[in-house]
């Protein structure tokens, strides 16, 4: 562009760049990992195996059918992968591992209602989190948490007057949320530099190895069971870790971490509509206005996010 005398160039300013509107395919891969991880929790409460074992199965699994195909077509990568993406890869699979230990057992205590729609709450966590690194949200994002907040308060007020075990499996799925978010938040970062499928055999495998050593740890049995149940397992793996969570990854790189973790709110009716009609398991009357007040929350915050 030719050059400007400073005594003739006119005193206006210019327009902020609009961001490029993201890839309509990544939109769709994300449809299809919000469908994947919403069968998620309706299958782990179908299956009759501890939920410790079901949630390492899973991740031994995904390591195992990722790793001939990273290795083969990735392997100049994973050599090449410097230390500190390497660091940020395990965290974010040590993080995996502590959401996947907290949720899966709150599934067996409380409704899967209730569980999902309070794992759900990863994007306030977010939002927390990066309000602790200097990041302010602005007004609509906090509205959209104290409705989100006012939300978990009267749902897990209702889950006290069920039992005090459904109120420990709030407990568990709102720390859940909790290792969710940093999971997202490392997992951005990690794949500004590395591809999907090395990021994600790195995290998969450190997930499945820290959820064998807690199986080791606690007992829990890790086989004995009917081939059905072999069966379900394996249909979680493919439905909710490698098209769930593993397009996730693949999308984050260009949606954001904002944008992919709020997506994740559409678990919370996805899995409630699947668990009424295949499992029969309706949530109580009065958790459906919390469960809304929490949707809700987290769609304000979204559309701050768009803003």
């Amino acid at each position: 562009m030719p050059a400007v005398r400073p005594d003739t160039a006119p005193s206006v300013s210019l327009p902020a760049a609009a961001a490029p509107p993201p890839p309509r395919s990544d939109l769709v891969l994300l449809a299809v990992s919000i469908a994947g991880i919403s069968f998620s929790a309706p299958l782990i409460s179908a299956t009759a195996a501890p939920a410790l074992a079901i949630a390492c199965w899973r991740n031994v699994m995904s390591a195992g059918v990722l790793g001939p195909y990273a290795l083969l077509r990735h392997r100049a990568e994973l050599r090449g992968l410097g230390g500190r993406a390497v660091l940020l890869a395990v965290a974010a699979g040590a993080l995996l591992a502590v959401h996947f230990a907290l949720w899966t057992p709150s599934l067996r205590m409380t409704s899967v209602a209730s569980s999902t729609a309070l794992v759900t709450t990863t994007p306030l966590w977010t939002i927390l989190i990066m309000r602790v690194r200097g990041v302010r949200p602005p007004r609509l994002v906090r509205l959209g948490m104290a409705a989100a907040f006012a939300g978990v308060l009267l749902l897990t007020g209702v889950d006290l007057t069920v039992s005090d075990r459904a109120l420990l499996g709030d407990g568990l799925a709102l720390a859940a949320g909790l290792a969710m978010a940093g999971y997202l938040l490392l997992g951005a970062e990690v794949r500004r530099s590395v591809s999907t499928t090395a990021y994600t055999l790195v995290c998969y495998t450190t997930t499945a190895v820290g959820l064998l050593a807690l199986c080791l740890a606690t007992g829990t049995p890790l086989g004995g069971w009917s081939a059905g149940v072999w069966g379900r397992i394996a249909l979680l793996m493919v439905v909710a870790q490698l098209l769930g969570h593993s397009l996730s990854n693949r999308v984050v790189r260009t949606l954001g971490p904002s944008v992919t973790s709020t997506a994740i709110l559409l678990e919370t009716p996805g899995a409630a509509l699947i668990a009424a009609l295949w499992l029969g398991q309706w949530p109580p009357a009065a958790a459906c206005p919390a469960v809304a007040l929490i949707l809700l929350g987290l769609v304000l915050v979204l559309r701050a996010g768009r803003r």
